[in-house]
Parts: C-alpha cells; sequence; structure tokens
C-alpha cells in the first residue's frame, strides 16, 4: 500500500469487523480495541480510500466508488460492501454521533468519486468536487477526530507562496509521509492509553483491596480484644466463684459435717439407749417417766430429721458450686480456643497485607 501521496481528510476510531467470507454472516473482529478508521484523499488519482492500520498490516484497504453504500444496521454500528476485495466491512463506534459523523463523510466521499469519474469519462480537467479543489493543487486535508472536540489536526500540503512546481511535489511528499505517520503514531498512542487505562484500574483495584484488608484488620484487632477482655472477666468470675466453693470445701465445711454426723450418731446413741431403758424390765416403771422418754426419743428423732435434711441440703448446694466451676472453666477454654483462632486469622491477613505491600509497583 503507497500512501506517500495520499492525505488524510477524516479520522475517527472504531471497532473493525469483517464478514466471515465462509458463512457469510458471522462477523470477524480484527482485533480486541477501537483502531483508528481514516479517509485518505489520492490526488494524483483523484480517489478516495478508506484505510485503517492494525499493528504492521492494513486491516481495511477500501477504495470507494460511486455504487458503494454505507448501511447503518442499528444506533453505534454501520457496515458496506467491498467487491475488489471480495468482503464486507463493518464498524462499531463507541456513540450514534460518531458513527453519523462517519455516514456523513463516507456519502461526502462517495459524490467526490462520482463527479471525479464523471469529469474523468469527459476528458475535463480531473477535480475533487468533494473538497473543492482542482487535480494540479493538493487538497487541504483537515484531519476531523470523531473522538470529540480538541483533537481537530490541519494538514496543509501546499504552501500559498510556493515558488514553484518542484518545491511542491517535494513538501506534498513530505507532508504526505508526515500524515501516514502521524495515523501509526495516533495508533499507538491510543493502544498506549488503553494499557494505561488497564493498569491505572489495575491498580485501583488493588488499592480499593488493601483498603478493605485494612478495614478486616482493624475489626479483627477489635474482635481481638474485644475476646481478650471477655476471656478475662470470665477468669475473674471464675475464681471468685471457685473461692467461695473453696471456703465450703475447706476446713470449716468439713468441720461442720463432722460435727452434724457426730451429733446424728450421739443422737441415735441416745435414741437406742432410752429405747433399750424404755424396753427393759423396770422395777415399777412411772408413767410419767415413760411418758417423758417417749417425748424426748420424738424430740430426737424430729431432730435428726432435721440435721439430715441440712446434711443433703449442703451436699446439693456443694455439688452446684463444682457443676458451676466446670461450667465456667468450660466457658474460658472455649474464649481461649476462638482467641486462637482469631489471633490465627489476623496472622494471616497480616502476611496477606505484606505480600501485597511487595507485589504492589
Amino acid at each position: 500500500m503507497s500512501t506517500a501521496r495520499e492525505q488524510p481528510i477524516f479520522s475517527t476510531r472504531a471497532h473493525v469487523f469483517q464478514i466471515d467470507p465462509t458463512t457469510k454472516r458471522n462477523w470477524i473482529p480484527a482485533g480486541k480495541h477501537a483502531l483508528t478508521v481514516s479517509y485518505f484523499y489520492d490526488a494524483t488519482r483523484n480517489v478516495y480510500r478508506i484505510i485503517s492500520i492494525g499493528g504492521a498490516k492494513a486491516i481495511i484497504n477500501s477504495t470507494v466508488t460511486p455504487n458503494m453504500t454505507f448501511t447503518k444496521t442499528s444506533q453505534k454500528f454501520g457496515q458496506w460492501a467491498d467487491s475488489r476485495a471480495n468482503t464486507v466491512y463493518g464498524l462499531g463506534f463507541a456513540s450514534e454521533q460518531h458513527l453519523t459523523q462517519f455516514a456523513e463523510k463516507f456519502q461526502e466521499v462517495k459524490e467526490a468519486a462520482r463527479l471525479a469519474r464523471e469529469k474523468s469519462q469527459d476528458g475535463g480537467e480531473l477535480t475533487s468536487p468533494a473538497l473543492g479543489l482542482a487535480s494540479h493543487q493538493v487538497p487541504p486535508s483537515p484531519l476531523v477526530s470523531a473522538n470529540g472536540p480538541g483533537e481537530e489536526k490541519l494538514f496543509r500540503s501546499q504552501s500559498a507562496d510556493a515558488p514553484g512546481p518542484t518545491e511542491r511535489e517535494r513538501l506534498k511528499k513530505m507532508l504526505s509521509e508526515g500524515s501516514v505517520g502521524e495515523v501509526q503514531w495516533e495508533a499507538e498512542f491510543f493502544a498506549l492509553q488503553d494499557s494505561n487505562n488497564k493498569l491505572a484500574g489495575a491498580l485501583r483495584e488493588a488499592n480499593a483491596a488493601a483498603a478493605q484488608w485494612r478495614q478486616q484488620l482493624e475489626a479483627q484487632r477489635a474482635e481481638a480484644e474485644r475476646l481478650r477482655q471477655r476471656v478475662a472477666e470470665l477468669e475473674a468470675q471464675a475464681a471468685s466463684e471457685v473461692t467461695p466453693a473453696s471456703e465450703k470445701e475447706g476446713p470449716g465445711q468439713g468441720q461442720s459435717l463432722e460435727q452434724l454426723e457426730a451429733l446424728v450418731q450421739t443422737k441415735d446413741q441416745e435414741i437406742q439407749t432410752l429405747k433399750s431403758q424404755t424396753g427393759g424390765p423396770r422395777e415399777a416403771p412411772e408413767a410419767a417417766e415413760r411418758e417423758e422418754t417417749q417425748q424426748k426419743v420424738q424430740d430426737l428423732e424430729t431432730r435428726n430429721a432435721e440435721l439430715e435434711h441440712q446434711l443433703r441440703a449442703m451436699e446439693h448446694s456443694l455439688e452446684e458450686a463444682r457443676a458451676e466451676r466446670e461450667r465456667a472453666r468450660a466457658e474460658v477454654g472455649r474464649a481461649a480456643q476462638l482467641l486462637d483462632v482469631r489471633l490465627f486469622e489476623l496472622s494471616e491477613l497480616r502476611e496477606g497485607l505484606a505480600r501485597l505491600a511487595e507485589a504492589a509497583p
């Protein structure tokens, strides 16, 4: 493809597709990213071409003819058929405005190509009707970017005070080569811009992940501190509960139980003695003494029952104290295990943050 004598007159960015030559139905994308698509004007042959360069090869090299038609198939997609290349090209734009600008420029170029063919057939002077310039002049080539305002690039192929044809041809060649290089540089610029955007997005995601991990780390620290406080409270509570229980189980309580048991035994012995005395032979027992003795026996039995009841109550209280102490110990053990798990998770989180900090550029 020789573009030394051509000038770009319009450029835009679009995703380029070609029809599948096998099925003639499916679209095959030319690349993963949008490419620069430009209209070029050949002043020597008075023809217009649509060119898109991807890397080191031309993705689109289509000469515009009067019988071509650009069709809008959706709000952001258009296509045209090139019989010379035996294919159909499709362009996907970023907005409907870009598609409309490209379609309008297609109609202008198509009309210019038609008028140029008619002039050529009539043997008249070759002109570029779409740009309003004669063939002996190099058409002005405003490179209008469809990506938005502020990106308009204006190229002039001929100086207003050019002294002669030789100087004019030399300037035209320099400007043509510069325009082609500009298109390639622009394509490289957009590729670098896409790569930069991807890297910036990845950096933002990494920063967001790091911030989230820091929040999780703070939450884990707060949870670990709360668990430490809970463990300390449980230990203090267990110690306060164990102390009364130990006091109950100490010498005082043992002595009290022993005294009660000794008293019960003494009373039992007195009861047995009284029973034996009342049951044995006596000489002329008096009724009053017998009744008094029976009353004492009943009182002793009642007292014995009360002492046994107190003994059972104290044993029950002792069992409850022991059970409460075991529950407190179990609660402390569970809290300690949960604290170990939290500390392990905190350690893993710190290691992850360290690896992220080392991997960050």
